[in-house]
């Protein structure tokens, strides 16, 4: 609670909503089971435990996943915007199940023409509309799977059925329990023009010196998720829930335009073969650079935006313990880099952009993802890969593991918001973050959506508070989600809801979790407690497929403290608060004379305090990012709002000069009433 210790002329509208207290046998009409009231236990809505979840929330003795390995060949047409591709999966069944068949997901089939995607696709229009308006509702663009054949280690054909986005390969024989099955596929498809017609990946076209800029993921057959809680996990990808996914190891060759520059999830093999020596030799000086080195300059960029070389090259990568794949790559890359000690380690963060990125990229989107690193790995573990790539795309953020897609251009004269700097600082902050949830804490994000973006979100917030104070944050902050939780019930659901059918999903899986941890965190639990059962679960399910009951068990196992009700109310239900302060309003009188005005907003200001995280963040006394590091400050961290500038005393005066001789002798009159309020 905010006590100002100074007189004010204040208008106050305080609503109350009565609390029925109906008699014990309605009540029991009412709740006929005990697990309605507030305070009961969550037992009966969590699953049983059993050898492989257990009670404490920690994966059990038996507890087994799948896994998944791809060795990938991908041929890249610059021209046509098109991908041909082969894989060969090996396929681990480590269930005690025999499986007659197999599940793969075929993502880019939501842009085929047959697809639920567009069948349940909405769009609105005001009083007037535009063709344009629903342009993304009629598209003859085909972009989905053309598989060529499906073949087993011998090389014969194996049956399969395409399910719309899922696939099915029926087996000769059924996979064992501990058996390996490996099998090839072959494929093409037309890369979406994300832009016009949208998508998590795709293309961006630039016009001006006639390149592409390609984010390119969901690019090739992947395995569904077979598990003891679910078996199959084969819900069909609508285009926003996202997704689930086996942990694997990854062989990825890409072959392309020589003149492109390629970043990617896991490890370049052969440098040699497609970077120059420079570039070589800049990224070793880069691994213990205090600042982030250039790899490949804007110069260079622009040199080869104009080459449109016919010739090919071949990049290869490998990544170990990963769910998933994706790669950026264009003529038009700007390349920097900066090591990231970690552990008795050195991760690499990096950063891929083109010219029309800067200024706001090379100043600050590596640091960026290393701050994000550090800040994830306090609260959880060290980050276990061995690099984080930021990409710059325009108008998308999306995630995959070492690497993500992240909006921010500033205007075409290099000018850029404050909106538009923080915006870009978050999404990066957020999408580098995903690598922690649900990249390595691999939950179920086409079933949960909460437990990657709801967790992921309030970490984000956490990394804001400590790159600057008074951070503009979207999502952490109780005050951020009340307009959202008193809004139409009938526009609610509890966060405990499958993705595909929330209604606000930013606001309820987003928001909603976010503002629910930072109350434990701040509030209930205490910082202590709290970050310690956090960390626990975090380090629990590295490498592992939680539940939300393993979340829920983890956090009350580690710290001891029931939260039973507290899951309920936020997670399970969307029960109003039962008494409110709707409206507040401070009137004072304003003198319009920005010498008087500006000091006493400057004095408010300072008697204000922070929220509670600021303000325990000061306690502690945190050295938040921008002070560490000068480099990031830029003209809006030294912008003095309060300073009178000559401009405001000018406007001032034209104001005084527009009264009538009655309301002149007002306005005279009006900084005493002032300074005594």
């Amino acid at each position: 609670m905010r006590h100002n210790h100074f007189y004010a002329i204040i208008i106050a509208t305080v609503t109350f909503a009565a609390i029925l207290c109906p008699t014990a046998s309605a009540q029991n009409e009412m709740r006929p089971n005990h697990a309605a009231q507030k305070f009961a236990q969550l037992d009966p809505e969590l699953p049983t435990p059993n050898t492989y979840r257990t009670a404490s929330g920690a994966p059990g003795h038996e507890y087994w996943q799948q896994r998944a390995d791809y060795d990938i060949s991908l041929e890249l047409n610059d021209e046509q915007q098109r991908i041909d591709g082969t894989e060969t999966i090996t396929y681990y069944n480590n269930s005690p199940d025999a499986l007659s068949y197999i599940w793969l997901q075929l993502d880019q089939n939501i842009y085929d023409k047959d697809n639920d995607t567009r069948k349940t696709e909405t769009q609105s229009a005001g009083e007037k509309a535009y063709f344009s308006d629903f342009g993304k509702l009629h598209s003859d663009f085909d972009g989905g799977f053309k598989l060529a054949w499906v073949r087993d280690a011998q090389n014969q054909d194996l049956p399969y059925t395409v399910n719309k986005t899922m696939m099915r390969i029926d087996l000769p024989q059924p996979l064992q329990a501990r058996q390996t099955l490996s099998f090839s596929i072959k494929w093409h498809y037309n890369i979406n023009d994300r832009m016009k017609v949208g998508g998590r990946s795709g293309y961006e076209y630039f016009a001006a010196d006639k390149n592409y800029l390609y984010t390119i993921a969901q690019f090739y057959p992947r395995m569904c998720v077979y598990s003891e809680t679910q078996g199959w996990q084969h819900k069909q990808f609508l285009g926003r829930s996202e997704f689930a996914l086996a942990f694997g190891n990854y062989k990825v060759s890409i072959t392309l335009p020589a003149d492109h520059l390629v970043a990617a999830t896991g490890t370049l093999q052969n440098p040699e073969a497609v970077l120059t020596e420079a570039q070589r030799k800049a990224l070793e000086k880069a691994k213990t650079a205090t600042q982030p080195i250039i790899i490949a300059s804007q110069k260079e960029a622009e040199e080869r935006e104009k080459s449109h070389s016919k010739e090919r090259k071949t990049w290869q990568f490998a990544a170990e313990n990963v769910r998933d794949f994706a790669f950026a790559t264009s003529r038009k890359f700007i390349w920097d880099a900066q090591g990231v000690p970690m552990g008795n380690r050195t991760v690499m963060a990096m950063s891929f952009y083109p010219k029309e990125g800067n200024p706001l990229w090379e100043q600050y989107s590596t640091k960026a993802v290393a701050h994000t690193l550090r800040t994830y790995s306090k609260y959880t573990f060290d980050y276990p890969y061995p690099t984080a790539i930021s990409v710059h795309a325009d108008r998308i953020g999306m995630e995959y593991p070492m690497i993500c897609f992240n909006f921010g251009r500033p205007d075409a004269d290099g000018t850029y918001s404050a909106r538009l700097k923080y915006g870009m600082i978050s999404v990066i902050i957020h999408e580098v973050g995903h690598n922690y949830f649900p990249m390595i804490v691999n939950s179920d994000e086409r079933q949960w959506t909460w437990m990657d973006e709801g967790l992921n979100s309030f970490l984000e917030y956490l990394s804001e508070t400590e790159w600057e104070r008074d951070y503009p944050a979207r999502r952490g902050p109780a005050r951020t989600i009340v307009d959202y939780m008193k809004g139409d019930p009938n526009r609610l659901e509890p966060i405990m809801t499958s993705g595909e059918s929330i209604i606000q999903a930013g606001n309820n899986a987003y928001g909603k979790t976010a503002a629910a941890l930072n109350i434990l965190r701040e509030t209930i639990m205490g910082r202590e407690l709290f970050d310690y059962a956090f960390k626990q679960y975090a380090q629990r399910w590295m490498f592992k497929h939680p539940n939300p009951a393993d979340f829920f068990r983890t956090m009350e196992d580690a710290s001891g403290v029931d939260l039973d009700w507290f899951w309920r109310g936020w997670f399970y239900t969307t029960e109003p608060c039962d008494i409110a302060i709707s409206n507040v309003q401070w009137l004072q009188p304003d003198t319009k004379n920005p010498d008087i005005e500006k000091p006493i907003a400057a004095a408010q200001a300072r008697q204000q305090n922070p929220n509670i995280t600021e303000q325990r963040n000061e306690n502690e006394k945190m050295i938040h990012a921008i002070d560490a590091d000068k480099t990031l400050r830029d003209f809006y961290n030294e912008y003095d709002k309060y300073k009178v500038s000559p401009y405001e005393q000018q406007e001032y005066q034209k104001y005084i000069g527009s009264l009538s001789e009655n309301e002149k002798i007002i306005a005279a009159k009006l900084p005493i009433l002032r300074s005594n309020l």
